[in-house]
């Protein structure tokens, strides 16, 4: 008969703990026969001593069945796609619609901002009337009629996780290896997918900063999910530079309708067929990442991505015509300033972090749970790395409600690209660097 106390000194003493224990932990949880402490403790054991892989394996397992589990009986693959989180990181708003305008179902439960990342939800909540806080029979509807559907975890999805995760935040535990694997996992595996894609971020606005760590999350991630029977793949990706060149919530949703609507292409384009590319080889919808990630391309440039994400707007409470003129409907901030180079040269280097936090300091993120978003806020035409400045030509362009806003922006911004002098530039080779550093298989 497993307890608390008994499983919390296996872990203290450095013990396995069965797959049955964390069974009953994880259901401990999910109904709080488990309590605070104990649950504290077990945050704090696990992150200190690990699980190992099986323990992990078990842990996943255990979290994704203390609450409901979805089962779809769809005339196509079941996918999905998670990104660990970057700046201007809104491939999932791309990438759902694509996915399903090739014949691919996806039921993608997402997250709201994190520290200095933004959430999916929040920007796709940046269009009006749309909710993602959807009960599971009509979450299950959108996803049969648009062929995606982007929703927040309900309360039954991973309980245990819900729980857990809240732990975590103030027991100073958020960064282990096995509690970050069974947190993004669980949800995931909860929502009966066929085949999932990691999206890995490395680089000055990722969480792991550095690329050993991050080919360790995804190594960790693919084995834990393939073990737990879903077919998982991974891409190590850049994120020494934001994504997109807008960061904040309604001025991401602009750029990926330029992507889906207007013929934008950039870094947001490439990566989302790369990632999608994974995705339907995976699903059997292309016979390689190279034909899927042309699939991808195709049915962005005809149009079938954009339309199966207006009807995925449409099911969740936007407006009927958003994709023919999202700029009507996109809230705007009342001051938008120019921040120029106070010298020329070559941008060497970008505090993604930085940049993050700003649109998190205008109201577009929370600094802490319960802080309302101002989805209007935020930066765009954000400059690249490997670009020629000349004096006084802009960086970006902030987005504020108050003009003293803007003024601190600025001046974040300006210390967090770093410009070299022609000199300097002479001095080193400074290449961008690659989109795709590396992919992670089962």
């Amino acid at each position: 008969m497993s307890d608390a106390r008994s499983i919390l000194a296996q872990l203290r003493t450095g013990r396995d703990v069965s797959a049955d224990d964390l069974t009953w932990f994880a259901q401990g949880l999910a109904d709080h026969s488990v309590s605070a402490a104990q649950a504290g403790a077990f945050a704090m054991a696990v992150c200190m001593g690990g699980l190992g892989e099986a323990g992990r394996v078990a842990l996943t397992r255990a979290m994704r069945d203390s609450g409901e589990t979805l089962r779809w009986s769809l005339p196509g693959p079941v996918l999905d796609k998670h990104s660990t989180g970057g700046i201007g990181d809104c491939v999932s708003l791309v990438l759902a619609p694509a996915l399903a305008a090739c014949g691919a179902y996806v039921p993608m439960i997402s997250g709201r901002g994190l520290g200095h990342t933004g959430g999916t939800l929040d920007k796709l909540e940046a269009i009006p009337g749309v909710s993602t806080e959807l009960e599971t029979a009509r979450f299950e509807t959108v996803v049969r009629e648009a062929g995606c559907a982007i929703v927040a975890a309900s309360a039954r999805i991973a309980p245990a996780d819900r729980r857990l995760y809240a732990v975590r935040d103030v027991t100073s535990t958020v960064e282990s290896l096995d509690l970050i694997t069974a947190s993004i996992l669980s949800k995931k595996l909860a929502a009966g997918l066929e085949g999932l894609v990691l999206d890995v971020k490395t680089g000055s606005g990722a969480f792991m900063k550095s690329q050993e760590e991050a080919q360790a999350l995804a190594e960790a991630l693919v084995k834990t999910a393939n073990a737990a029977g879903c077919p998982t793949s991974a891409l190590l990706t850049d994120m020494s530079q934001p994504l997109a060149p807008n960061l904040g919530n309604a001025l991401e949703v602009d750029h990926v309708m330029g992507v889906l609507c207007s013929g934008v292409r950039g870094p947001l384009f490439d990566l989302t067929c790369a990632l999608g590319g994974v995705a339907l080889a995976q699903g059997r919808l292309a016979a390689d990442m190279e034909q899927g990630a042309g699939l991808i391309a195709r049915v962005i440039e005809t149009g079938a991505a954009a339309e199966h994400f207006g009807k995925m707007v449409v099911a969740m409470g936007g407006p009927l015509g958003f994709t023919e003129n999202w700029r009507r409907y996109l809230p705007e901030a009342p001051v938008i300033q120019e921040v120029t180079a106070a010298q020329g040269g070559r941008v060497r280097s970008i505090d993604g972090e930085v940049l993050g936090n700003v649109v998190v300091h205008l109201g577009g993120g929370r600094r802490v749970e319960g802080d309302q978003i101002n989805p209007a806020v935020g930066l765009s035409d954000v400059i690249r790395l490997g670009a020629s400045i000349a004096p006084g030509q802009p960086l970006a362009r902030v987005h504020a409600m108050r003009e003293a806003q803007a003024d601190a922006a600025a001046r974040a911004i300006r210390a967090a690209i770093h410009i070299e002098t022609d000199l300097e530039v002479d001095a080193h080779a400074n290449p961008a660097p690659e989109l795709i550093t590396g992919q992670v298989t089962p």
